[in-house]
């Protein structure tokens, strides 16, 4: 041990401290290290990949309607109308005013993918480190709080362009029409333009968690080298 540390003292005894500082720069420096801006970079990368694979499936005929996960059911305003209806004999006209709420959410997030995406690229992640080390949707929580407001805003007119498309504005006009004509009933006016663009934004960042979920807990999810590279360390 001795002769070790003697070694070592008359080898370093040679260099200056300049010598010693260019032979330490030679040497191989550790590359492993993962910074905030590539956890951030990795962060965006898998709600892009939760935009690709899980947003996409709501614009599908059904995509809210028949996922149980995301289905827009009506507002308790509306509930007892849907009940008065179908108590009438109009349930056909009841099940119908249902499917077209979700047939607006469907053609809506299909026309509006492009802002989600746009969220995503924009979002800045101040604390990349301790969102990655955080809960199973630690991400998509974090997008819902820095973009919810914004494409709300942004969304709502798409929403009430596809109430037109697919004539839901002229169903659920029928529908409250004929319930408030009922004798006994209290009149109803509900602003279902806000309630399906609020519904709608929730599928969608549901949806994005999903996938966020995936590729936190399976190795076989992280199809890029920057997601395996970032998504190892909260392992």
């Amino acid at each position: 041990m001795f002769k070790k540390i003697l070694l070592a003292f008359t080898f370093f005894s040679f260099f200056s401290c300049g010598e010693l500082q260019q032979i330490v720069n030679q040497l191989p420096q550790e590359t492993t290290t993962v910074g905030n801006l590539d956890i951030a970079k990795g962060l965006q990368e898998a709600l892009q990949l939760g935009i690709d694979k899980q947003v996409t499936k709501l614009t599908a005929t059904n995509g809210f309607y028949k996922n149980e996960l995301v289905k827009i059911v009506l507002p308790e305003e509306l509930q007892k109308v849907d009940k008065t209806l179908r108590n009438i004999g109009l349930g056909k006209l009841a099940d119908e005013g249902l499917k077209v709420l979700n047939r607006a959410a469907e053609d809506a997030v299909s026309e509006a993918t492009p802002i989600f995406v746009d969220a995503v690229k924009g979002i800045s992640f101040t604390d990349a480190k301790s969102i990655l080390l955080g809960s199973d949707d630690a991400a998509t929580k974090y997008l819902t709080k820095e973009t919810q407001t914004n494409l709300y805003n942004k969304f709502s007119p798409v929403i009430s362009n596809s109430f037109q498309k697919v004539g839901a504005d002229k169903i659920w006009k029928n529908l409250i029409t004929k319930y408030n004509n009922i004798p006994l009933t209290n009149n109803v006016n509900p602003d279902l333009t806000n309630y399906v663009t609020q519904e709608a934004l929730n599928g969608v960042y549901k949806m994005i968690a999903i996938e966020e979920k995936e590729i936190r807990n399976k190795v076989s999810s992280r199809t890029t080298d920057l997601l395996k590279k970032v998504f190892i360390l909260q392992d």
